[in-house]
Protein backbone atom coordinates (compact mmCIF):
# COMPACT_ATOMS: atom_id res chain seq x y z
CA UNK A 1 0.00 0.00 0.00
CA UNK A 2 1.42 3.49 -0.76
CA UNK A 3 2.80 5.27 1.99
CA UNK A 4 0.69 8.82 1.56
CA UNK A 5 -2.30 6.56 1.68
CA UNK A 6 -1.05 5.24 4.50
CA UNK A 7 -0.81 8.43 5.75
CA UNK A 8 -4.01 10.23 4.81
CA UNK A 9 -5.96 7.20 6.69
CA UNK A 10 -3.85 7.30 10.00
CA UNK A 11 -3.04 10.74 10.33
CA UNK A 12 -4.44 12.70 8.63
CA UNK A 13 -8.48 11.52 8.98
CA UNK A 14 -8.15 12.27 12.43
CA UNK A 15 -6.51 15.86 12.30
CA UNK A 16 -8.85 17.25 9.86
CA UNK A 17 -11.81 15.54 11.66
CA UNK A 18 -10.59 16.81 14.97
CA UNK A 19 -10.12 20.71 13.98
CA UNK A 20 -13.23 21.04 11.76
CA UNK A 21 -15.30 18.90 13.83
CA UNK A 22 -16.58 16.49 11.01
CA UNK A 23 -19.28 14.17 12.15
CA UNK A 24 -18.94 11.24 10.12
CA UNK A 25 -15.72 10.19 8.15
CA UNK A 26 -17.16 10.64 4.48
CA UNK A 27 -17.41 14.62 5.76
CA UNK A 28 -13.15 14.77 5.83
CA UNK A 29 -12.04 16.33 2.33
CA UNK A 30 -9.48 14.25 0.11
CA UNK A 31 -7.53 14.25 -2.86
CA UNK A 32 -9.77 13.46 -5.72
CA UNK A 33 -7.41 13.69 -8.61
CA UNK A 34 -3.74 15.06 -9.64
CA UNK A 35 -4.50 16.87 -13.51
CA UNK A 36 -0.89 17.67 -14.83
CA UNK A 37 -1.03 19.83 -18.26
CA UNK A 38 1.35 21.02 -20.60
CA UNK A 39 0.91 23.65 -23.27
CA UNK A 40 2.37 23.16 -26.44
CA UNK A 41 1.71 26.66 -28.06
CA UNK A 42 4.35 26.35 -30.63
CA UNK A 43 3.12 22.83 -31.89
CA UNK A 44 0.73 24.94 -34.52
CA UNK A 45 4.04 25.39 -36.45
CA UNK A 46 5.83 22.09 -35.41
CA UNK A 47 4.12 19.23 -34.57
CA UNK A 48 7.55 17.35 -33.62
CA UNK A 49 7.32 19.58 -30.05
CA UNK A 50 4.18 17.68 -28.98
CA UNK A 51 5.55 14.62 -29.67
CA UNK A 52 8.48 16.04 -27.57
CA UNK A 53 5.79 17.36 -24.97
CA UNK A 54 3.89 14.08 -24.74
CA UNK A 55 6.81 11.85 -24.48
CA UNK A 56 7.94 13.91 -21.23
CA UNK A 57 4.84 13.79 -19.73
CA UNK A 58 4.32 10.24 -20.02
CA UNK A 59 7.62 9.65 -18.78
CA UNK A 60 6.60 11.99 -15.98
CA UNK A 61 2.99 10.72 -14.73
CA UNK A 62 3.73 7.07 -15.98
CA UNK A 63 0.49 7.28 -17.89
CA UNK A 64 -0.52 7.93 -21.23
CA UNK A 65 -1.43 11.81 -21.58
CA UNK A 66 -4.07 12.66 -23.94
CA UNK A 67 -3.87 15.46 -26.61
CA UNK A 68 -5.92 18.93 -26.07
CA UNK A 69 -7.57 20.36 -28.89
CA UNK A 70 -8.28 24.05 -29.57
CA UNK A 71 -11.73 25.07 -28.65
CA UNK A 72 -11.71 28.08 -30.98
CA UNK A 73 -9.49 29.60 -33.22
CA UNK A 74 -7.72 32.81 -32.87
CA UNK A 75 -6.44 34.57 -35.96
CA UNK A 76 -3.54 36.51 -34.06
CA UNK A 77 -2.38 32.89 -33.20
CA UNK A 78 -2.66 31.32 -36.57
CA UNK A 79 -4.72 29.09 -34.61
CA UNK A 80 -7.66 27.58 -35.86
CA UNK A 81 -10.14 25.28 -33.39
CA UNK A 82 -9.55 21.69 -33.34
CA UNK A 83 -5.59 21.79 -33.53
CA UNK A 84 -3.41 20.50 -31.35
CA UNK A 85 -1.92 22.42 -29.00
CA UNK A 86 -1.15 20.54 -25.62
CA UNK A 87 -1.71 17.32 -23.38
CA UNK A 88 -2.86 16.21 -20.34
CA UNK A 89 -2.65 13.76 -18.02
CA UNK A 90 -5.19 12.95 -15.14
CA UNK A 91 -4.04 10.59 -12.50
CA UNK A 92 -6.28 9.03 -9.88
CA UNK A 93 -6.09 6.59 -6.93
CA UNK A 94 -2.27 4.78 -6.92
CA UNK A 95 -1.01 6.42 -9.55
CA UNK A 96 -2.08 9.92 -8.18
CA UNK A 97 -0.86 9.14 -4.49
CA UNK A 98 2.67 7.90 -6.12
CA UNK A 99 3.21 11.18 -8.49
CA UNK A 100 2.31 13.10 -5.66
CA UNK A 101 4.42 11.29 -3.01
CA UNK A 102 7.54 11.99 -5.67
CA UNK A 103 6.71 15.44 -6.29
CA UNK A 104 6.71 16.27 -2.43
CA UNK A 105 9.97 14.02 -1.68
CA UNK A 106 12.15 14.40 -4.77
CA UNK A 107 11.12 16.95 -7.35
CA UNK A 108 10.52 19.87 -5.19
CA UNK A 109 13.47 19.73 -3.12
CA UNK A 110 15.46 19.67 -6.58
CA UNK A 111 13.73 23.21 -7.25
CA UNK A 112 16.69 25.92 -6.62
CA UNK A 113 15.91 28.26 -3.55
CA UNK A 114 13.14 26.66 -3.14
CA UNK A 115 11.41 27.78 0.13
CA UNK A 116 7.90 26.18 -0.20
CA UNK A 117 4.97 26.36 -2.32
CA UNK A 118 2.94 29.79 -1.86
CA UNK A 119 -0.48 29.25 -0.61
CA UNK A 120 -2.39 31.83 -2.53
CA UNK A 121 -3.08 29.47 -5.44
CA UNK A 122 -5.92 27.66 -4.35
CA UNK A 123 -9.33 28.34 -6.67
CA UNK A 124 -12.16 29.14 -4.20
CA UNK A 125 -13.22 25.73 -4.33
CA UNK A 126 -10.39 23.80 -2.79
CA UNK A 127 -8.64 23.18 -5.60
CA UNK A 128 -4.86 23.83 -5.76
CA UNK A 129 -2.33 24.62 -8.51
CA UNK A 130 1.35 24.56 -8.77
CA UNK A 131 2.63 26.20 -11.74
CA UNK A 132 6.34 24.31 -12.63
CA UNK A 133 8.76 26.39 -15.30
CA UNK A 134 10.73 23.34 -16.53
CA UNK A 135 10.41 19.98 -16.83
CA UNK A 136 14.12 19.17 -15.88
CA UNK A 137 13.35 18.80 -12.24
CA UNK A 138 11.88 15.82 -12.58
CA UNK A 139 14.92 12.87 -12.14
CA UNK A 140 13.07 10.65 -15.41
CA UNK A 141 13.74 13.73 -17.45
CA UNK A 142 17.24 13.51 -19.17
CA UNK A 143 18.55 16.41 -20.07
CA UNK A 144 20.01 15.29 -23.44
CA UNK A 145 16.80 14.11 -24.94
CA UNK A 146 15.05 17.89 -24.01
CA UNK A 147 13.66 19.22 -27.14
CA UNK A 148 12.74 22.27 -25.64
CA UNK A 149 12.40 23.13 -22.22
CA UNK A 150 8.68 24.01 -21.28
CA UNK A 151 6.30 24.34 -18.04
CA UNK A 152 3.45 22.65 -16.72
CA UNK A 153 0.38 23.28 -14.51
CA UNK A 154 -0.12 20.43 -11.79
CA UNK A 155 -3.36 20.58 -10.91
CA UNK A 156 -4.92 19.24 -6.99
CA UNK A 157 -8.51 18.86 -7.25
CA UNK A 158 -9.68 18.01 -3.40
CA UNK A 159 -12.99 17.46 -2.64
CA UNK A 160 -12.86 20.03 0.24
CA UNK A 161 -15.84 22.82 0.34
CA UNK A 162 -13.00 26.03 1.28
CA UNK A 163 -9.78 26.53 0.68
CA UNK A 164 -9.06 26.52 4.41
CA UNK A 165 -9.39 23.10 4.69
CA UNK A 166 -7.40 22.07 1.39
CA UNK A 167 -4.90 23.93 2.34
CA UNK A 168 -4.71 21.89 6.30
CA UNK A 169 -5.45 18.68 4.06
CA UNK A 170 -2.23 19.48 1.59
CA UNK A 171 -0.13 20.46 4.66
CA UNK A 172 -1.22 17.13 6.84
CA UNK A 173 -0.27 15.48 3.77
CA UNK A 174 3.11 17.25 3.44
CA UNK A 175 3.22 19.65 0.97
CA UNK A 176 5.62 22.00 1.69
CA UNK A 177 3.94 25.34 2.14
CA UNK A 178 5.75 28.80 2.84
CA UNK A 179 5.34 30.13 5.87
Amino acid sequence: MNHLKEKYKKEVIPSLTNKFKYKTVMEVPKIEKIVINIGVGDAVANSKLLEAALRDLELISGAKPVVTKAKKSIAGFKLRTGMPIGCKVTLRDKEMYTFLEKLIRVVLPRVRDFRGLSPKSFDGRGNYTIGITEQLIFPEIIYDDVVKVRGMDINIVTTAKTDEEALQLLIDMGVPFRK
